[in-house]
């Protein structure tokens, strides 16, 4: 049933964040006053941790402080893989 396994790996969950880490605001963006949203889709495996970050859209530079921090954040066990909608808002205020 390799079909329904890779269904399943893209299904859309709602998997409860147990650990999460703030990203890096880059000063020099900080500093112009630079913000915005960035949407971002994680896989995550089966025992919580990210394997992979994509950036679905927002400021590039902030988009990649937004991918390290993700990357180190953990997720509650599951029976399989899943792929999570992230949006990080960084407001210069």
């Amino acid at each position: 049933m390799p079909s329904l396994l890779a269904q399943t790996a893209t299904e859309k969950s709602t998997r409860k964040v147990i650990a999460t880490v703030k990203p890096q605001y880059p000063a020099a963006l900080q500093h112009a006053q630079i913000g915005g949203l960035v949407r971002l889709s994680a896989t995550v495996l089966p025992n919580g941790t990210v394997s992979k970050v994509q950036i679905r859209g927002g400021n590039p530079i902030l988009a990649e402080s937004a991918v390290a921090a993700v990357m180190k954040w953990k997720y509650a066990p599951a029976p399989t893989e899943t792929s999570e909608e992230i949006s990080l808002s960084f407001s210069p205020h």
